[in-house]
């Protein structure tokens, strides 16, 4: 025990240690945690105690697919559902079939080829989710696109896990078997949420202090339901069996179906569960804010136990496996999901930033990896295979999503070919002979606000937006728009700056906007140019390269707050006057499907 603790402080000295660093060098933290793995299990050799680090970064990826679970609603991928279920389903096929090939070529069994597909299929809901926090874009198009396909990813991870413990010798009754447990899992997992866990809620939220015990023990309850499910199913089907009889499902003459029915699934998997089902709650967001500090702890020791096992029997055997697979992950992986969003008619940029984000493997891999060697199908080797591809390839999307805007810049901007492809490329309402006095670039957030005001005053406007949902939405109203993305030459010579008065950008990409302002005042340089930033540095920073305004969200929402005061402390009951018409407008904005998300890339 005092080994333990000895060696976690350990652990977490260097870990902090290394992400001071890291954060001083402004560079990504992940890759700082990693290397403190490294450094003090295979170099320094100060950590010995490995299974345990392991397992507690188990228990650390359980917390944190609970609180990925608590965020899911329908109503955030409500306009990427498309996306995000065919998309996604079309993409993880591509994967495991090419991912197969891949394998093949390198010359690994056959049991050995499924799991090598499985590993680069799936990307990292840990390491995208947290990247996408630190830059502030979890409400963005792309950030919307990217948890879709995560969560369709981690449900075939599940299906996955539950399944590969038969897969050399399944038979339809085996996998109908797996799907039964399942289905039966998730029935149980509702029942219970909605006839035991909410009352519970309801009378803990009282408590601050049982109000996080019971979020704790829901999550290590369906933790451990997910783990014995298995058990508890084959002794009440054995029971029944004693009692009546009757063996409907053949348990009695097939060892293999008892196997099958017996086995259950991961922690991480309950967890998800639990999350999911606590999500629709009242108190989904004040229970992640009480479990999120623990997941966090827990998420660290997941990335430093990552570093800890590099130094597993690593052979040169290896060496060409793990170098080939990178670059499936690293160039083949986005391509094809870049690919498969453009034909879903989403713009360039946002295909591109979906992409490039989830070129790692997950840490469902290690799970599925693990679990194949304890069922003696697969050998060491691709533990190691499985680790060295998470080391490499989460390390790089941490720097690859750190310069994704000049990468794209530099070697995708110009690229025609992915716009050509998508369906929504000619999508557009532009009446004849309409002069635009003024364009809004962006439409889900404050530029829905600034259009209707324009739309009072009569003005004669177009918007860009490179959501086609949006776009939609807008031809609907018979608004003029077009879909394309600014930081586009094509999009931006047919505005036509010369003849436009005013352009408002309420996207907050600063390198879009400061190329905007540039092109404008280039063609233009009467017109007035009003431009988002999302804090003051880069508020000034637009200022210097000529905006005549720039929009502050919370700057703007404060001293609209601040009006609202001065004016209810005249008349104390025009307050109700306000929240009816506020309601009324949240009400209409709701049914147009527009939730005034905090976005960096859509308006």
């Amino acid at each position: 025990m005092v080994n333990l603790i000895l060696e976690l402080g350990i652990v977490m000295i260097l870990a902090t240690f290394f992400g001071f660093i890291a954060r001083a060098l402004k560079q990504p933290l992940i890759p700082g945690y990693i290397f403190a793995g490294i450094l003090v299990g295979p170099v320094l050799g100060l950590v010995t105690n490995s299974e345990t680090i392991a397992q507690m970064s188990e228990i650390g990826i359980a917390f944190f697919l609970f609180v990925i679970g608590l965020e899911i609603t329908v109503t955030k991928l409500k306009d990427v559902l498309s996306v995000s279920l065919l998309g996604g389903s079309l993409q993880i096929l591509t994967l495991l079939l090419f991912g197969l090939w891949a394998a093949y070529f390198l010359g690994f069994s056959h049991i050995e080829m499924i799991y090598i597909a499985l590993i680069v299929t799936f990307s990292s809901t840990m390491v995208v989710i947290k990247l996408l926090s630190d830059k502030k874009q979890l409400d963005t198009l792309h950030a919307r696109i990217i948890i879709g396909i995560l969560l369709l990813e981690d449900l075939f991870a599940v299906f996955a896990l539950s399944t590969m413990s038969i897969i050399e010798n399944i038979t339809p009754a085996v996998f109908l078997i797996a799907l039964f447990k399942g289905a039966i899992f998730l029935l149980g997992a509702i029942l219970i949420i909605m006839y035991v866990v909410q009352p519970l809620f309801r009378f803990a939220a009282k408590s601050q202090e049982l109000f996080l015990l019971l979020s704790l023990a829901t999550c290590f309850f369906f933790s451990i339901l997910a783990l014995n499910v298995g058990n508890i199913m084959t002794y009440l089907i054995t029971h029944l069996l004693n009692v009546t009889g009757m063996d409907v499902l053949g348990l009695s003459s097939s060892p293999q179906l008892l196997t099958s029915l017996k086995s259950g699934f991961s922690i991480a998997i309950g967890a998800f569960v639990a999350g999911v089902g606590l999500a629709n709650l009242p108190y989904n967001i004040e229970i992640i804010g009480k479990v999120k500090p623990l997941k966090d702890f827990f998420a660290t020791i997941f990335y430093v136990s990552l570093g800890l096992g590099i130094g597993v029997n690593f052979s040169e055997s290896v060496l060409l496996p793990v170098i080939m697979l990178t670059l499936f992950v690293v160039l083949v992986k986005p391509f094809v999901i870049m690919l498969i969003c453009s034909i879903f008619g989403y713009a360039k940029k946002p295909s591109f930033q979906a992409a490039i984000s989830l070129t790692q493997v997950s840490e469902f891999s290690l799970i599925i990896v693990a679990q194949g060697i304890v069922l003696g199908q697969i050998n060491n080797d691709i533990l190691v295979i499985a680790i060295a591809l998470s080391i490499i390839t989460i390390s790089s999307t941490s720097y690859l999503s750190k310069y994704e805007d000049w990468i794209y810049n530099k070697f995708f901007r110009h690229i025609a070919f992915f716009d050509k492809i998508s369906p929504a490329k000619n999508l557009e309402y532009i009446p004849e002979k309409s002069k635009i006095d003024v364009v809004v670039i962006g439409y889900n957030r404050i530029g829905y606000s600034v259009v209707n005001k324009l739309k009072k005053l009569r003005k004669k406007l177009l918007v860009v937006d490179f959501n086609p949902e949006a776009i939609r939405a807008l031809i609907a109203q018979k608004i003029p728009c077009i879909y394309g993305d600014i930081s586009d030459p094509e999009i931006i010579e047919r505005l036509e700056l010369k003849s436009i008065k005013t352009v408002i950008s309420t996207v907050s990409d600063l390198a879009d906007n400061k190329l905007l302002i540039t092109k404008l005042k280039h063609e233009n340089k009467d017109a007035v140019a009003i431009v988002t930033a999302l804090d003051v540095p880069e508020a000034l920073e637009l200022y210097g390269a000529g905006a005549d305004y720039v929009i502050l969200p919370h700057y703007i929402g404060g001293e609209h707050v601040s009006l609202l005061l001065e004016d209810f402390s005249k008349n104390i009951k025009k307050i109700l006057k306000v929240k009816t018409a506020h309601i009324d407008e949240l009400q209409r904005r709701h049914s147009f499907g527009n939730h005034h998300h905090m976005n960096r890339n859509i308006g």
